[in-house]
């Protein structure tokens, strides 16, 4: 046998785009295509591309009372995958000075140098520019505008205006992460209404329950790069209080879409039982974090990612009783 041929490495690009830096890494130049391009994906984060494309399938059967047009479905689905990637590239570009400093991000390509800034800035805008065309010219002119608008306000709202300046961040930056349903619905009607925007609600209040558990888990490495999530600057008593109230509020709008859309009882059965499976998730987090408090040790964070996962789940099934619902005749 022969000896394996050594890697050729390189060391880590500069998070600010200067001259190599810090670990080595295998170079972008020597990399096989497949890892080359597995690199460019990484930077659109697939899975929560894959979390935002399931909340726009089922809206599209709400809005379509059924199937809509398979060629309509599809071509929603790739322009919205392309709208969420050009958002999360460029939020990989514009934060690549912390995620060299965070524990769970120091392996993003642009940290480990495997893109560089300039390719990762240019493949972002051209995502963008591809998923507003492309909607526009397949799906309808709405969509592609709300698409555009997603990008914007993720890019410009949440990472550069929000993230480093206010616990609030997510709260008002997730916003951009609820455009999905929307998107779907006037991809199908060609216009808005009460129906997508109680979906939208789901999704926003859903949203701090979902993230805040993370940021618990994740505390030191926001405090190490002085983003303020709240679980980073805040006692864990206090945040599992408000991903409490925000976990209520969501169940009290998914309930909300019962009378707004005329859902029967799939959805309806479903979204109550969700609902009470996601409170007692919730209502447990609440009383380990009180305990914390009082005894000022550090929450266990098996319990704040139990609340974060649970928060997938809870969010994929409803909308798979969104979807399911369209098609069980009721009277």
């Amino acid at each position: 046998m022969t000896a394996p041929e050594p890697v050729r490495t390189t060391a880590a690009a500069d998070p600010r785009g200067g001259r190599p830096s810090g670990p080595l890494h295998p170079s972008a130049d020597g990399a096989p295509r497949r890892s080359r391009a597995m690199a460019f994906v990484a930077l659109t984060k697939p899975r929560i591309i894959e979390l935002l494309l399931i909340t726009t399938v089922p809206t599209m059967f709400l809005a379509a009372g059924g199937f809509p047009p398979l060629a309509l479905v599809l071509a929603t689905l790739v322009g919205g995958a392309l709208a969420a990637g050009s958002a999360n590239t460029l939020n990989c570009y514009v934060d690549r000075d912390i995620d060299a400093k965070m524990d769970r991000t120091r392996e993003r390509p642009l940290v480990t140098g495997e893109v560089t800034p300039r390719e990762a800035l240019v493949f972002g805008v051209g995502l963008g520019v591809v998923a507003t065309a492309w909607l526009a010219l397949l799906v309808n002119v709405l969509s592609a505008v709300l698409a555009l608008a997603a990008i914007a306000f993720y890019l410009f709202v949440y990472t550069l205006g929000l993230k480093r300046r206010t616990s609030q961040n997510i709260v008002w930056g997730g916003a951009a992460g609820c455009m999905p349903v929307l998107i779907g619905w006037s991809a199908v009607t060609g216009s808005l209404g009460w129906t997508p925007l109680v979906l939208f609600g789901v999704i926003f209040l859903w949203t701090p329950p979902h993230y805040w558990p993370l940021s618990m888990r994740y505390a030191r490495d926001y405090s190490s790069v002085d983003v303020p999530m709240l679980g980073a600057v805040e006692r864990p008593g206090l945040v599992a209080r408000r991903i409490t109230a925000y976990s209520w509020a969501m169940v009290a709008c998914s309930l909300l879409l019962v009378p707004v859309a005329g859902t029967g009882p799939v959805y309806t059965l479903g979204a109550v039982v969700l609902g009470a499976w996601f409170l007692v998730e919730v209502h447990g987090l609440r009383r380990r974090a009180a305990r914390a408090d009082s005894s000022s040790e550090p929450v266990a964070t098996a319990g704040a990612m139990r609340v974060f996962h649970v928060s997938i789940s809870y969010l994929t099934l409803l909308f798979v009783a969104v979807g399911v619902d369209p098609f069980v005749p009721w009277w």
